[in-house]
């Protein structure tokens, strides 16, 4: 067990202990797959700004907990549930900030910007995925970027949300584009 520490509190919890509430609280097998994506390159960014990888990777797995039994009180109800369990502030705040645009809550940590810049895009990236013979091997950050101008594909991702998180973090789009999808280039789905 790793305990996570951050800003007024600890998270006692293992990548396998978080898998399980995963299981248990998510049963669509995309957001399953969405929220290890959304893990695996917060941990990446975590890791390339000297931050704690384990503490970001579970912001990402955990950020949707509460969208398949309650996607209309998302992200309400899962913040209740990390409160009582004692999770860090930090670790509240991003998965809060998260759902700014339902909530008002302004990432104000570079974990809150991190998940608010790659949640969409990650679906948005598994998408332009799934219509390339070899994945997000060999990707383009450019034509993947141009892609994303094109509304009518992967119509349901947010791209407002994708360019608000971008611009939170201060960095170019396409810089963002080529980082996230470096690191989802050696994502295991399974």
């Amino acid at each position: 067990m790793v305990e996570l520490i951050g800003a007024e509190g600890s998270m006692e919890i293992t990548r396998e202990e978080a898998a399980q509430l995963l299981e248990e609280y998510v049963t669509d097998e995309y957001q399953r797959l969405h929220s290890r994506m959304v893990a695996h390159v917060m941990e990446k960014f975590a890791l390339s700004r000297g931050e704690d990888g384990k503490l970001w990777y579970l912001a990402g797995l955990l950020h949707d907990l509460d969208f398949t039994k309650y996607p209309d009180e998302h992200p309400q109800k899962e913040l209740e549930w990390f409160k009582s369990w004692g999770y860090p502030e930090d670790f509240i705040h991003a998965v809060a900030a998260h759902g700014h645009s339902l909530n008002g809550v302004e990432p104000q940590t570079l974990m809150a910007k991190a998940l608010l810049s790659v949640d969409e895009l990650c679906g948005f990236l598994h998408a332009y995925s799934l219509m390339r013979p070899e994945g997000f091997s060999g990707m383009s950050p450019s034509k993947a970027a141009k892609k994303f101008k094109d509304k009518s594909f992967a119509a349901k991702i947010d791209r407002e949300e994708v360019n608000y998180g971008v611009e939170k973090l201060g960095v170019p789009i396409e810089e963002h584009f080529g980082f996230v999808i470096k690191a989802l280039q050696s994502f295991d789905s399974a």
